[in-house]
């Protein structure tokens, strides 16, 4: 999009647009933008013959009848630059880790994170947590689409997993020996969360329900130290994604429950996480969103260090892996305009049955008397649905040990990748180091192929348009929605952007979240010192 295109024109454009999905009957009501953001394609029935037209125009929305106004005296065009600051830092959260943990240095000096919405509600979340029964840091971004109860579900039950995986036999006992006297359960995690974000409270009696299956499985093992990390995650990821069909599948009395489950199971969420222990950074990756490592090198240069691959069809490697699932007679049709069975962007995520489940097994679930309508339910089977199930949760692991020059790691979702390469944000971040002066960069240093010299320069002329930010991932978010084609910032730009009313801002940009991790370099070093 232009920064110079007039909001008049925005706006008569995402009104015709709206008008157009208003019409005709829809079996999918979510569509997939031109720029690669909605993860959902809308399909039409032509009426009378039961078949599927192709899909609409590429527009995004909540949903095609959801629409507030966009009439002129009905918001404001214009935010001042405070105004902008407030909405950019709005979602932020940083904390300082403690400096031993179990009497070892701390390998994470501290980490900043923030999240800014396109959707209403926000499908993005995001969970920080420490282990209290093991060693281990764990960060994780879940992209949500089709809704966002299975990103929310996620977010807060898988972590759980992980840790109870990784727990020794001993702990595992204690813990049912305290569900089996019923008395209180050893804590298993010290979450770091955001007051905006919200927890599920009523249905956390099912959730601890299948984790303490999930423990009794692992007790039958008889692994006396648990799971090693890799292994955890693997487990994990596709436990809980299994547990999420189930529980829809289940017999449930509660109807809250019932229809929470079916929401759950039905949306969809993509997740990225990380597991930092010592030195041992352990990266799982179901979907698009991205890890990447700043490293600073001895001599000063900057580089970036990929720990995931997208899973889309773009990986060569991904779609090798989907034909090899398939029969050949469904080569052609696995992967449509870039798209898993031409609906969804991602070929990995959580949830999304509707991708994974037999057609008789959806149509038994459904047919219990759920209100579909009301809850958003949308029932819809892709063409060339022959040998489900064709999306799963199964992570790629990443190991990495960290060394004193990797500086931090960037976990974020995909709405920042779609905007921002990996190298762009690397620089952002140590531009915004700099900034706040936390790291000099050495200027003396022939120019990087980060482009810092250019950078920096663009910074200089860029000051005094706004405050600093003292939290590295609003820089980020602010740069990927207010940068033009030539790499500087527009303050029109960011405004033009953060005033959109919420039915048009999906169409222009997604749910951007972020974390960022620092490591602490002296601590790292004292591990390979035997400090």
């Amino acid at each position: 999009m232009s920064s110079t295109l007039p909001f008049w024109i925005l706006k008569n454009s995402a009104r015709n647009s709206i008008a157009t999905l208003q019409g005709g009957r829809r079996l999918y009501s979510r569509c997939a933008s031109n720029r690669n953001k909605a993860r959902w394609r809308l399909f039409s029935q032509v009426p009378g013959t039961g078949k599927i037209s192709v899909p609409c125009s590429d527009v995004a929305l909540q949903k095609a009848y959801r629409h507030t106004s966009t009439e002129e005296d009905d918001f404001q065009l214009q935010l001042n630059p405070q105004q902008v600051n407030e909405v950019l830092r709005a979602g932020e959260l940083a904390h300082k880790t403690l400096g031993l943990v179990s009497g070892v240095p701390n390998s994470v000096l501290r980490f900043e994170s923030n999240q800014l919405a396109a959707n209403s509600p926000v499908e993005d979340r995001r969970g920080i947590a420490s282990c209290l029964q093991t060693n281990g840091l764990m960060f994780g971004i879940f992209d949500g689409h089709g809704g966002h109860a299975c990103a929310q579900a996620v977010s807060e039950r898988l972590f759980y997993y992980v840790a109870v995986s990784l727990m020794s036999q001993q702990t595992l006992e204690q813990m049912e020996g305290a569900m089996e006297s019923m008395k209180p359960l050893l804590p298993i995690l010290h979450w770091l969360k955001h007051p905006g974000d919200s927890i599920y409270k009523d249905v956390t009696s099912v959730h601890l329900d299948h984790l303490r299956v999930y423990w009794q499985e692992l007790l039958d093992l008889h692994m006396e130290m648990g799971l090693n990390i890799k292994e955890a995650l693997m487990h994990s990821f596709q436990r809980l994604d299994s547990d999420i069909s189930l529980e829809v599948q289940a017999p449930l009395e509660d109807e809250m429950t019932r229809n929470l489950s079916l929401q759950v199971a039905f949306s969809g969420a993509t997740a990225c996480m990380a597991h930092v222990d010592g030195v041992h950074l352990h990266v799982a990756n179901a979907g698009d969103c991205r890890a990447i490592l700043g490293v600073q090198e001895d001599n000063g240069m900057w580089s970036c260090l990929p720990l995931t691959c997208d899973h889309n069809a773009w990986n060569p490697a991904e779609l090798s892996r989907l034909k090899r699932e398939h029969p050949e007679s469904e080569d052609r049709t696995v992967i449509v305009d870039h798209r898993l069975l031409g609906v969804l962007m991602p070929c990995r995520a959580f949830g999304d049955v509707q991708l994974k489940w037999s057609k008789d097994l959806q149509h038994s679930v459904l047919e219990r008397g759920f209100d579909t309508e009301a809850l958003n339910i949308y029932q819809f089977t892709p063409p060339h649905y022959y040998t489900p199930p064709y999306l799963t949760a199964e992570p790629e692991v990443t190991y990495h040990r960290l060394r004193p020059q990797d500086k931090f790691l960037v976990l974020a979702s995909d709405g920042l990748w779609d905007v921002l390469g990996n190298e762009e944000v690397v620089r952002l971040v140590v531009e915004h180091l700099a900034e706040v002066g936390q790291h000099k960069p050495d200027l003396a240093q022939r120019p990087s192929k980060l482009g810092l010299m250019q950078s920096l320069l663009l910074q200089r002329k860029d000051q005094g348009r706004h405050t600093a930010d003292q939290n590295a991932a609003t820089r980020l978010i602010r740069h990927a929605i207010g940068t033009n084609e030539y790499g500087e910032m527009e303050l029109e730009r960011l405004t033009a952007m953060l005033t959109l009313p919420e039915d048009l801002a999906r169409m222009y940009r997604d749910d951007i979240t972020v974390t960022v991790v620092y490591f602490n370099a002296d601590s790292i070093d004292a591990y390979y010192k035997g400090g």
